[in-house]
């Protein structure tokens, strides 16, 4: 399983295999894949805003797990649109007014869901 993707820092995007992309919010290591969360997932239901990908991580950037593939955000003319969506994320989670889980609590549901978190 490659380790590079899993301490990258800069925002991420994922694109599944109907072509769909979207912006990774919280990526965990799982045993078997990946878990990632979508942007606002705290907001909804956590059975269609959290996901396991089944399958080995393979490359540097992009990786591939399974029949996804997730990018830096803004590398190799990824979508300046979900550029934009995480900025606007961004601003809210700065915000006073945000009600973005604490990172303990966030590793918390993901060791629920299984993955391998601090």
């Amino acid at each position: 399983m490659s380790s590079n993707l899993f301490t990258v820092t800069a925002p991420l995007m994922i694109r599944t295999p109907d072509r769909v992309e979207h912006v990774v919010a919280e990526l965990f290591e799982h045993p078997l894949g990946i878990l990632w969360f979508e942007l606002d997932w705290h907001l909804g239901d956590p059975q269609r805003t959290l996901h396991v990908v089944e399958g080995e991580v393979r490359g540097e950037g992009p990786w591939r797990i399974g029949d996804h593939v997730l990018n830096v955000l803004g590398c190799h003319g990824t979508n300046a649109e979900l550029a934009m969506t995480f900025e606007h994320w961004r601003e809210h989670l700065l915000s006073p007014a945000s009600d973005y889980p604490p990172p303990e609590l966030v590793a918390a549901i993901a060791r629920h869901k299984g993955a391998i978190a601090g």
